[in-house]
């Protein structure tokens, strides 16, 4: 399996289009079509996509055969994580970090939860 196949089967699980993943990440639309006539990826381009996908670049280049498996997030769990925590590690929208005014509204969202 090629890095192309492989970002084309994540692309899949999540019902998106190649297109709308390069323009989720700012790249040009037939970037992964590049790939998969065998152009190389750029080092700083493959780490876009893993953070995207929430894989590893071995993963993507095919070092690593382990097939990614879904991360499961407890809402309440995050909203009661201090401030200062990396929600891109679990959490995204479209790829794109989630801006702090939504974080906040998750935080309050799920707060009642903690009481409960």
């Amino acid at each position: 399996m090629t890095t192309f196949d492989r970002i084309k089967k994540l692309a899949d699980k999540q019902g998106k289009s190649l297109q709308q993943v390069a323009s989720d990440l700012g790249f040009s639309p037939s970037y992964f079509y590049n790939l998969k006539n065998k152009k190389s990826p750029s080092a700083e381009h493959i780490a876009k996509v893993a953070d995207y996908f929430h894989v590893s670049v071995d993963y993507l280049l095919g070092r690593d055969k382990t097939e990614p498996t879904p991360q499961t997030v407890d809402l309440v769990d995050l909203a009661n994580k201090p401030k200062d925590f990396d929600w891109g590690s679990v959490l995204s929208v479209g790829g794109k970090p989630i801006p702090e005014e939504d974080k906040e509204l998750i935080r309050r969202l799920f707060a009642h939860k903690l009481s409960d």
